[in-house]
This record gives structure tokens, C-alpha cells and sequence, in this order.
């Protein structure tokens, strides 16, 4: 439980880390031509937009709301999806490529997985409940009771004369 609510604490964090880390990489390891810096520039941005709207797809659930920390399939999915956009910034050429795709892949995946837990979690639970011969139904609500007056009622009719 402490790691996946340290994983949610690091999520607005990182919207902002993860782009500076692949300028800082670009600096630090000579990401080298005007292609690289180009690609930087498309890169920055989208690194931080998609990690903002999945770290607000993620904490818009209930469940993360209330326990403060993320499922063990966000841990796991933008766990491993940062690390290949860390892996990125280190602009080995002979990993480049693969670890571009993987981390695009990777992004399309998270925001669907994020929306579909989202998805369930906000549409109400049905419950089907099952006869002895088999036959599936759905238990009737329960109408509201209504509140009992707390006290007694005076009625007081007025006559008229004349």
C-alpha cells in the first residue's frame, strides 16, 4: 500500500520531471542533430500533456480517491511506461526506435486502461440474483421510506357566523 500511494503522489510531479529529464538527456548525453531537437520539441510537449490527463483519468476514479493510492495495474502500466520514457532521454541510437514505439504504445494503452477502470467504477453495479430452476432476475428496488412526522398535527377549521 505505501508504494502505490507514493506512485500517487508522483503523478502530477512526474507531468512535469519527465519533460525536463529528456531536455537534461538531450543536454547531457549530445542527443546531437537539428532532427533530435526537432523531435524534442514535439516530444516535451506530449510527454507532459499525457502525463497530466492520465494522472487526472487515474485520480478522477473513487476507489483512488478514497484509498489515496493508485491499482496495482497503474502501478504497473505507468510504472514501466515512464521508465522507458526515462530510458528515452538517454538517446542511445541503437535503442531509439524501439523505445519511441514503446513508449507511444505504451501511452495509447494507459489511457485506454485508465478510461475502461474509470468506465467501471462509474456505472452503477446491477445485481442479477438467480432462481432454484436457474432463471436470472433482477431484485426490485426498494422504495424510499418516507420520513414520519416528528410530532402531532393540530387541525384547526374555522366556522363562520353570521
Amino acid at each position: 500500500m505505501v508504494l502505490r500511494r507514493l506512485f500517487f503522489r508522483w503523478l502530477f510531479p512526474a507531468a512535469f520531471v519527465l519533460p525536463l529529464w529528456l531536455f537534461v538527456g538531450w543536454i547531457v548525453f549530445s542527443g546531437g542533430s537539428g532532427w533530435a531537437l526537432l523531435w524534442l520539441l514535439v516530444a516535451i510537449p506530449a510527454v507532459f500533456v499525457s502525463q497530466l490527463v492520465l494522472a487526472l483519468f487515474i485520480r478522477a476514479r473513487a476507489s483512488v480517491r478514497e484509498t489515496r493510492a493508485v491499482s496495482w495495474r497503474d502501478l504497473a502500466g505507468v510504472g514501466a511506461w515512464q521508465l522507458a520514457i526515462i530510458a528515452l532521454g538517454s538517446f542511445d541510437s541503437r535503442v531509439f526506435f524501439p523505445l519511441l514505439v514503446l513508449s507511444v504504445v505504451g501511452a495509447l494503452l494507459l489511457f485506454w486502461s485508465s478510461l475502461s477502470q474509470l468506465w467501471n467504477e462509474a456505472r452503477g453495479a446491477v445485481t442479477v440474483l438467480h432462481t432454484t430452476d436457474g432463471t436470472a432476475y433482477i431484485p426490485p428496488t426498494r422504495p424510499r421510506e418516507q420520513p414520519t412526522g416528528a410530532g402531532e398535527v393540530i387541525v384547526v377549521s374555522e366556522s363562520r357566523r353570521d
